[in-house]
C-alpha cells in the first residue's frame, strides 16, 4: 500500500491548494521570483523629452512672404487655443511615463493599434524619384523594431508589453475618458482579459467587430478571416459617448411615405410582445391582442394622439401599427451597432493612402473620435503608425498627442500633418501647430542603466560586437577601442555628440598608432562634420568613416547585427536675391548621398550605385530653418516634399526669406530620405 497517497487528507479543514486559486490570465513576467505582482516602474521610465522641431506651415509661409500681420488678423476668431499638438519619437512606455507629470487624468480618448502577430516578412516598397520606381525597405529595422521585442517570448512577452502600456494609459485617461484597442483574432481574447483586470469587467462598453476586407484578402485555413476586433473600455461610468448613425439604405428609405404636409414618415408598431396587464387596456376603441401590450403609457399615447402622431383606421380608432415616425427625427439613419460592415478597408488607389503598411481608413477613426470625444478634447495614439488618429482629430477640432518608435512612422506622420495644415488653412479652417519631440540621449541613458549595467565599457563592448569588430584589450590610445578589417575603431560615449575637436583628436590618435583608416561610431554627430573630416583626411593622410550607431542595438531580444552604414552626405548653398533694394534668401541643394542604413542587404550594392548617380531621387522631404540657433528646436520656415500624387521635388527653396535685421545668420537645412532617415547641415550667411 502506498502510504504517501494518504499522507494528506483534503477537505473542509484542509482545502486542496487548487480550490483556492482564482481565475486569472498569467504570463511569464507577470509575477517576480517571490510571487509578487510586477508593477510598472514609472519613476525609472520617466525622463525629459527634447523638443526638436516646431511646425506651423501656414504661419511660416506668411512670415516668409512678409504677410504675418495680415495672417494673424485673419486667424483672429478662428484660433482654437494655444495648445500645441505633440508628435513624439520613442518607446511608448517611456513616452507615456514621461507624459504623466503633465497629462495624468487629462486625456479624453485613446486609440491604439498595436502590431499584430503577423509573421516575419515586413519588407515594403517605397517610391523613389519622380517616376513609378520603388525600392525595397526592410521594415523590420524601422517601425517594426517594437515587434521583435514584443514577440521575443511569443504571447508571454506580448501580453507583458501590452499590460505595462495599458497600465500607463489608464493613468493618463480622464474620468470621462475611453480607450479603444484594435486587435486581431489571435490576441483579442487575451487582451480583453488584461483590460478587464485593469479597468474592471463593468468598464467594458463594447466589443466591436470591424469587417475590414473581403474574404479573399485574408485567406487562412478554415473559414477566410475578414474582420478585426476593437475593444472599447471606459475609465468610469460617466464616459463621453455621442451616438453615431449609419445612413439608411435605399430599401429602408423605400418604407417612408409622405404625409399631408410633405414630410417623410414610416409607421411603427404601438404594441410589443408582452402580457403585461397594466398595458393591456382599451384605448380610444382599440386594444392590443391578448399576447401583446401597449408600448407606452396611457399618458404618452394621449400625447401622441394630440400631436397627430397616431395613424387612424377608417372608423377613426388608432391603428395598432400606427405610430408615425418622421424621417427628420431619426437623424437620417440607424444607430451604429457593434458590427461595423459599412467602413471599407483602405484601397490601393484611395486618395488618403500614404503608402504605410498598417494605415487604417480615416472613416474608422472618425467614427471612434466623434463617438467618444467632443471638440477641444484631447485624443492620443501611442502606436500612431501613419498618423491617421492625429489627422482625423485635427480635422474634427480635437487636440492630439501621438508617438511611435519607428522613424519612418514619425516622418510619414509629420509630412501628413503638414499637408493637412496647408489644406485646412487654404479652406479657411482653423488648425493647431504641432511640435516634434524625442527622448534623445535620455532613452540611451535608460538603456544603459536597464540593460548594460551602466558601464561605458559595456556600452563600447555591445557596440563593437554588433559592429563585428575586435575589441582592443590593450589599446595604443584611450580613444581607440577596436579594430576591423585593418582599420581602428572609436566608439563615442553614450551621451556624446561627436564633435570637430573629437574628430581631430581621433585622427591624431590613429596616425600615432600607425593606422590609415578609422571608423568613428557615434549616436550623434555635429552638423557639417563630414565636410570637416574631408579636411582632416587631407591633413593626416587617413580615411575617416563616420558611422551612426543603429538605434536597433537597444532592442531587448536582438541577436543579429543591424546595418552599420556611413552617415549621409548633404551639401547646400545660399541663394541671395535682390529686388527693390531688399535682399532675400533661399537655399539650393547641391549634393545628397543617402546612408542607405535602412535598405535590405540584398539590394544594398545596386542602390549604392544608384545613389551616387542620382542622390536627389532618394530625398522625400526637406526643410529650411532660416534663423537656426544651437540648442533650439528646428523651425520649419519652408519645406517641400513628394506626395503620392506629385512625385516632383524642388531643389531650390522659394521662400524668399527676408530678415528683419541685417548681419550674420545661421541657416539649418534638414533632409529626410525615402526611408525616414534625416540629415542636417548648417550654413552661415551674411545679409
Amino acid at each position: 500500500m502506498d502510504e504517501t497517497k494518504n499522507a494528506f487528507h483534503w477537505g473542509p479543514t484542509n482545502p486542496h491548494p487548487l480550490s483556492k486559486m482564482r481565475t486569472e490570465l498569467v504570463w511569464d513576467g507577470k509575477y517576480d521570483e517571490f510571487g509578487n505582482r510586477r508593477e510598472v516602474d514609472v519613476a525609472a521610465c520617466a525622463m525629459p523629452m527634447q523638443k526638436i522641431e516646431t511646425v506651423d506651415e501656414p504661419r511660416q509661409r506668411a512670415a516668409a512672404a512678409g504677410n504675418l500681420e495680415l495672417f494673424e488678423k485673419q486667424l483672429g476668431g478662428k484660433k482654437r487655443d494655444d495648445f500645441r499638438n505633440r508628435l513624439i519619437w520613442g518607446d511608448n512606455k517611456l513616452v507615456m511615463a514621461s507624459l504623466l507629470k503633465e497629462f495624468k487624468g487629462r486625456i479624453d480618448l485613446i486609440y491604439i493599434d498595436p502590431p499584430f502577430y503577423v509573421g516575419a516578412d515586413f519588407t515594403m516598397d517605397v517610391p523613389i524619384g519622380e517616376g513609378k520606381e520603388t525600392v525595397g525597405k526592410d521594415q523590420s529595422t524601422l517601425e517594426m523594431v517594437a515587434y521583435r521585442d514584443m514577440w521575443g517570448k511569443g504571447t508571454d512577452s506580448y501580453l507583458h508589453m501590452i499590460f505595462e502600456r495599458l497600465t500607463l494609459m489608464k493613468e493618463l485617461l480622464s474620468e470621462k475618458g475611453s480607450i479603444y484597442v484594435h486587435c486581431d483574432p489571435r490576441v483579442n481574447s487575451a487582451v480583453r482579459l488584461i483590460m478587464e483586470d485593469l479597468f474592471g469587467t463593468d468598464r467594458m462598453v463594447n466589443e466591436i467587430v470591424w469587417q475590414r476586407s473581403t474574404a479573399h484578402n485574408m485567406r487562412t485555413a478554415g473559414y477566410a478571416r475578414c474582420n478585426d476586433t476593437i475593444l472599447f473600455f471606459s475609465k468610469s461610468q460617466e464616459f463621453t459617448f455621442n451616438e453615431q448613425y449609419v445612413p439608411y439604405s435605399e430599401a429602408q428609405l423605400a418604407r417612408y411615405k409622405r404625409d399631408e404636409d410633405g414630410r417623410l414618415y414610416k409607421a411603427e408598431n404601438l404594441t410589443f410582445s408582452s402580457k403585461s396587464k397594466s398595458r393591456q387596456f382599451e384605448w380610444r376603441g382599440s386594444k392590443p391582442p391578448s399576447n401583446r401590450s401597449w408600448g407606452a403609457s396611457l399618458e404618452q399615447l394621449e400625447a401622441w394622439w394630440v400631436e397627430g402622431r397616431i395613424l387612424k383606421k377608417q372608423d377613426g380608432t388608432p391603428r395598432l401599427d400606427g405610430l408615425k415616425v418622421l424621417l427628420e427625427e431619426t437623424k437620417g439613419g440607424s444607430p451604429v451597432t457593434t458590427n461595423w460592415t459599412d467602413i471599407d478597408r483602405l484601397g490601393n488607389t484611395s486618395d488618403e493612402r500614404v503608402d504605410y503598411s498598417t494605415q487604417k481608413p480615416e472613416a474608422l477613426l472618425e467614427r471612434i473620435i466623434k463617438a467618444s470625444s467632443n471638440e477641444g478634447d484631447l485624443v492620443a495614439d501611442f502606436f500612431c503608425g501613419s498618423g491617421t488618429t492625429g489627422a482625423v482629430a485635427e480635422r474634427l477640432g480635437r487636440r492630439w498627442l501621438m508617438s511611435d518608435l519607428g522613424r519612418f512612422s514619425i516622418h510619414t506622420t509629420r509630412k501628413r500633418l503638414i499637408e493637412l495644415q496647408r489644406l485646412l488653412h487654404d479652406d479657411d479652417q482653423p488648425y493647431r501647430a504641432f511640435d516634434v519631440y524625442n527622448l534623445g540621449r535620455y532613452e540611451r541613458q535608460w538603456w544603459q542603466k536597464d540593460r548594460i549595467s551602466g558601464a561605458e565599457e559595456e556600452h563600447r563592448r555591445v557596440v563593437l560586437e554588433f559592429f563585428k569588430a575586435e575589441i582592443l584589450t590593450s589599446p595604443p590610445n584611450p580613444l581607440l577601442h577596436g579594430r576591423k578589417a585593418g582599420a581602428v575603431c572609436h566608439v563615442d560615449g553614450i551621451d556624446g555628440l561627436f564633435t570637430r575637436d573629437e574628430a581631430r583628436a581621433v585622427a591624431e590618435a590613429t596616425v600615432q598608432a600607425g593606422g590609415h583608416e578609422v571608423f568613428c561610431l557615434a549616436w550623434e554627430f555635429e552638423m557639417e562634420l563630414r565636410q570637416h573630416c574631408y579636411a582632416l583626411e587631407a591633413e593626416f593622410k587617413i580615411k575617416m568613416k563616420l558611422v551612426p550607431i543603429p538605434r536597433e542595438i537597444m532592442e531587448k531580444n536582438r541577436k543579429t547585427p543591424p546595418p552599420f552604414l556611413e552617415m549621409a552626405v548633404l551639401e547646400a548653398a545660399p541663394v541671395v536675391r535682390t529686388a527693390g533694394g531688399k535682399k532675400s534668401l533661399d537655399v539650393k541643394l547641391t549634393k545628397f548621398l543617402p546612408s542607405l542604413a535602412e535598405v535590405p542587404s540584398k539590394e544594398l550594392e545596386v542602390l549604392k550605385e544608384r545613389a551616387v548617380k542620382s542622390g536627389f531621387d532618394f530625398i522625400d522631404f526637406w526643410a529650411v530653418d532660416f534663423d537656426w540657433h544651437p540648442g533650439k528646436p528646428f523651425n520649419h520656415h519652408w519645406q517641400d516634399y513628394r506626395t503620392r500624387k506629385d512625385r516632383s521635388l524642388k531643389t531650390v527653396s522659394d521662400a524668399g526669406h527676408a530678415y528683419e535685421k541685417a548681419g550674420k545668420h545661421t541657416v539649418c537645412v534638414k533632409v529626410v530620405d525615402v526611408f525616414g532617415c534625416d540629415t542636417s547641415i548648417t550654413l552661415e550667411v551674411t545679409i
